[in-house]
């Protein structure tokens, strides 16, 4: 590193460039041998018996090239004048050196008097004859800076007083600060200034394919050192680290970040690519970064359907099966009317009113108003997305015609035991000649069939008898289909020719079914009445805001657990509104206040009259007005799913109105309102006991969910209500789903917003929701009650959480929160699903900590003599231990070494650590570290007068 920092001017040995004057002469270039047998020039002179003495010896000229300031490196030997016998006085240990500037060499000619002395040098270390005898060669280095320099070059000179000297070696250098390379800039070589105080500042030039991002700079220092960085170069376009991008790869802006694999559908052919190209048949819009993927035109929408009524036509269609890659989807409708002849058709857009409108739509629905009645409408809806108008192939479209003319009343003409005879009303007036009529029928429960018939009249044949069906009816025209009639119910009649052949048996078949019907009343209004009894006298016994818990377990009978029905999967969504919820009457509702606003409308607070019963305080869900038939089934949808439950920690659905408006969704009223925000206004408020209460009652609801295969998804604080007795509640069944048959099998969604801080992490990367999963949120709702409804993971960012949990943090206990319940948290939080707790478990655990008070603080202290081992919860172990500090390699080490209670491990110190094999420095540190937590848990808590 110094001989890059340094320049040689001249390092040669003296006698080949010494310039000797008959006047002074009296230097001597004499050759000999160091300690290591290798030959030394020098120059000598040691006339120190003679008085007067005045030797110079003379360098060869010097170009100064770009130095201003130059350094003389003289290495010498001295000989002490003590050792000298008979010296005379004049002896001397010191030389002079000197310098002279000139603009070329001057030859042999040499005057002293134009010499500048430089300094008078001495040395540090000097020889004796002893020294001499043992060959102790002493060399002494000194340096002396020369400058500033202005002429093209120097002479050096050393005048010899009367010592006893040899001269080894003069090295003449300057510094340079070196030819570098920062932040992709180069520096050349510079020499620093005279004036040391002072820096020289250079500016830097980008490398190849590289470019300034602010001016680069660096500061050359005196002793050649570069100093002070300043702005930077980067990588150009299609560059990294001075590479080129390779084929396949690209980079499309500047810095220094690495090449990129082309997106999907597209590749780069050459190297330093900025872009990579779409394949055929895929594009990039204007405004897509070119990190997107190439995408398609999307395929045309799916399930065309329409459903007419009167003069407003819905029509609705499924997203295609393809999208292209793209998230901007959106929707054209084109309607065309057509006239008695099909070819001739002429545009209709202007006719019609499109609600929100005929272009650009981005839900998979319209509304069509204002049209004909006695027209047909062909419709064409096409897909499109933002690379549609860069195809040159045309666009798909999904075509679908109306024909809003209805046939006449379906009419029952006769009926047998299989067939059933019906007639309509032609229609008065229609556009085009009907072809034939469709009449569909069908079981109640069971698919439907079709009949065709070219007259208005038909006989439906192969049925069963005695039973009930459907039929509607429609007309074909060269158009197409219009739409059903509305639905009429007919029955067919008893089978009369086994009817007197078994009359005799069924008259004994239906006094028996009477008598068992009439046993089964009696045995139930006899349970009803005995369970009432003893419901009433339980709740006379418990307190008003039921404080000790023991009395609140179970006290509360509830049905036998029945399976769920998911709505989604009956054909007409009204039926299902119809078979699990009751309609109320409106003028049995009176609402009282705006408490708050929902998705689909107003949130009320109001009073439900129900006849021969004391009014009850109610919350009403109202749908605001101007919603379509989609949002009315999204809005009546969860009151489908709570009409399924029926349990003390379940929000209770009192009933619907739907056949009025506004729509409503009428519930028990809570009012201490969501849990979250009920602990935050009662930070501190209550004891360990209540809280755990709290939890008991969320858990037992989940239970409950969980035994009907019913997956809520949502689990979290602010979903749970709460009632003036401190019952909680599981509410908001938005986002939940149906399991299968199988236990451990899980559904999957294709959409919607996940609650992150909620969500188990398998839920989250792959969708996959579970029981298992409710129970991760589970974790996070304890958490919350325990820390009267703090924000799980702070301001942490929703990606931060996510990457935290995948590195295996989890949420520590809030302050006061005894052991027992972080650790059944944790046991929750665990990665693997299959080894959460179930909720029967939950329930069991909660229940052993109420009616035992003592062991939710027990947990908190070390046994107080060795003998005396603590009541930990069910789901601690060592190895449960291990598994959450990511220590799992060394349960052997421990069960081997005989820790196997918790206990025990909270014994241990560094030493027993080290002593069962954990020779890692770090494991160490973490096993230590996780035992000195818990020891810092149970101090504080000791300090607070915890005690058992």
């Amino acid at each position: 590193e110094e001989q890059i920092k340094t320049c040689c001017l001249w390092m040669i040995e003296l006698e080949h460039v010494i310039k000797k004057d008959n006047e002074y002469v009296r230097w001597d270039a004499i050759t000999e041998m160091d300690e290591h047998n290798r030959p030394i020039h020098t120059f000598q002179v040691c006339n120190v018996m003679e008085p007067n003495q005045n030797n110079w010896l003379r360098s060869n000229w010097i170009s100064r090239q770009a130095a201003q300031k130059v350094y003389v490196e003289l290495r010498f030997t001295l000989r002490d004048c003590n050792s000298i016998p008979w010296v005379s006085g004049t002896c001397k240990e010191t030389f002079n050196l000197f310098y002279h500037e000139t603009d070329e060499a001057h030859g042999v000619k040499f005057r002293p008097a134009q010499y500048t002395k430089i300094d008078t040098i001495a040395a540090d270390e000097s020889f004796t004859q002893m020294d001499l005898g043992d060959r102790i060669l002493k060399l002494n280095t000194e340096v002396r800076e020369v400058g500033p320099i202005n002429r093209k070059g120097f002479y050096l000179a050393f005048q010899d007083i009367g010592a006893c000297i040899a001269l080894v070696s003069v090295r003449v250098y300057y510094k340079k600060c070196p030819f570098t390379l920062r932040n992709l800039a180069s520096f050349p070589d510079t020499v620093p200034r005279v004036d040391s105080s002072s820096l020289v500042e250079v500016r830097g030039a980008c490398v190849d394919h590289a470019e300034e991002r602010d001016t680069p700079k660096l500061f050359c220092g005196a002793d050649g050192d570069w100093l002070v960085p300043l702005g930077r170069c980067v990588c150009s376009v299609g560059y990294e680290e001075i590479d080129a991008c390779r084929p396949g790869f690209y980079k499309a802006y500047a810095g220094n970040i690495k090449c990129s694999k082309c997106p999907p559908h597209s590749f780069s052919y050459g190297e330093a690519s900025a872009i990579c190209r779409c394949e055929k048949g895929f594009f990039r819009a204007e405004k897509d970064p070119p990190t997107m993927a190439c995408t398609r035109p999307p395929s045309r929408p799916r399930n065309l359907m329409f459903n007419l009524n009167d003069t407003c036509l819905l029509l609705e269609w499924s997203p295609p099966s393809d999208t292209g890659g793209r998230r901007d989807l959106t929707y054209n409708v084109q309607c065309k009317r057509c006239g008695p002849e099909p070819d001739r058709c002429q545009q209709c857009e202007d006719e019609l009113r499109f609600l929100p409108g005929p272009l650009g739509l981005t839900n998979a629905t319209v509304t069509v108003v204002d049209f004909s009645a006695h027209a047909n409408y062909t419709f064409e809806i096409e897909s499109l997305n933002g690379v549609s108008d860069m195809s040159s192939f045309p666009r798909p479209v999904a075509i679908i015609t109306v024909s809003p003319s209805l046939v006449g009343a379906l009419k029952k003409d006769w009926a047998s035991p299989n067939s059933i005879a019906l007639s309509w009303q032609q229609p008065e007036q229609t556009t085009l000649p009907i072809i034939d009529y469709e009449v569909k029928y069908y079981e109640k429960v069971l698919k439907y069939s079709a009949y065709d018939s070219k007259a208005p009249s038909v006989i439906v044949s192969g049925l069963k008898p005695a039973t009930w069906y459907v039929f509607s009816v429609r007309t074909r025209t060269a158009a197409g289909y219009s739409s059903y009639s509305p639905k009429y119910e007919y029955e067919t009649t008893g089978d009369s020719s086994n009817m007197a052949s078994d009359q005799g048996q069924v008259l004994v078949i239906v006094t028996a079914a009477v008598g068992g019907f009439t046993l089964l009343v009696i045995l139930t209004l006899f349970l009803l009445i005995t369970g009432s009894k003893l419901h009433k006298k339980q709740t006379a016994r418990t307190p008003l805001h039921c404080i000790d818990y023991s009395l609140c377990l179970s006290t509360v009978p509830y049905p036998g657990i029945k399976t769920y029905v998911d709505p989604d999967t009956y054909e007409d969504p009204t039926q299902a509104v119809h078979e699990f919820t009751k309609e109320i009457d409106p003028s049995r509702i009176r609402i009282e206040r705006v408490i708050g606003a929902g998705e689909f409308g107003e949130v009320c607070s109001g009073r439900l009259r129900t006849p021969g019963k004391k009014e009850i305080a109610v919350a009403i869900k109202t749908l605001k007005g101007g919603y379509v038939e989609r949002q009315r089934w999204d809005f009546l949808r969860e009151a489908s799913i709570m009409g399924q439950f029926d349990h003390p920690n379940i929000i209770r659905l009192e009933g619907v109105v739907t056949k009025s408006r506004p729509v409503m969704i009428v519930v028990e009223y809570m009012e201490n309102g969501s849990l979250d925000s009920f602990l935050r206004q009662h930070d501190g408020h209550f004891t360990v006991i209540q809280l755990v209460g709290m939890l008991r009652g969320i858990a037992s609801g989940m239970k409950y969910l969980s035994d009907m295969g019913y997956v809520h998804r949502d689990l979290a604080a602010r979903n749970i209500l709460v009632n003036s007795n401190l019952v909680c509640k599981v509410s908001d069944f938005g986002l939940s789903r149906v399991l299968e048959d199988d236990p451990e099998a899980a559904y999957t969604t294709t959409g919607g917003k996940i609650p992150i801080r909620w969500t188990a992490p398998e839920a989250i990367s792959y969708r996959k929701f579970s029981s298992a999963s409710d129970a991760w949120s589970y974790g996070i709702v304890m958490w919350e009650v325990m820390s009267y409804g703090e924000r799980p993971y702070w301001e942490m960012s929703n990606q931060d959480v996510i990457l935290s949990i995948e590195e295996g943090y989890r949420l520590p206990a809030p302050m006061g929160c005894p052991v027992a319940l972080h650790q059944l948290m944790l046991h929750c939080w665990q990665k693997e699903r299959n080894h959460r707790p179930k909720f029967t478990d939950i329930v069991s655990f909660l229940d052993k900590l109420i009616r035992n008070p003592s062991t939710v603080l027990k947990n908190f202290f070390l046994p107080e003599s060795p003998g005396e081992e603590m009541d930990y919860p069910m789901f601690i172990s060592v190895g449960d231990w291990l598994d959450s500090i990511k220590m799992s390699q060394y349960k052997s080490n421990f069960m081997a070494a005989g820790y196997n209670t918790l206990d025990s491990v909270a014994r241990m110190s560094i030493e027993d650590v080290r002593r069962i094999g954990v020779e890692l420095i770090g494991h160490q540190r973490r096993i230590i570290s996780s035992i000195q937590t818990l020891h810092l848990q149970l101090l504080h808590e000791h300090e607070k007068g915890f005690h058992v």
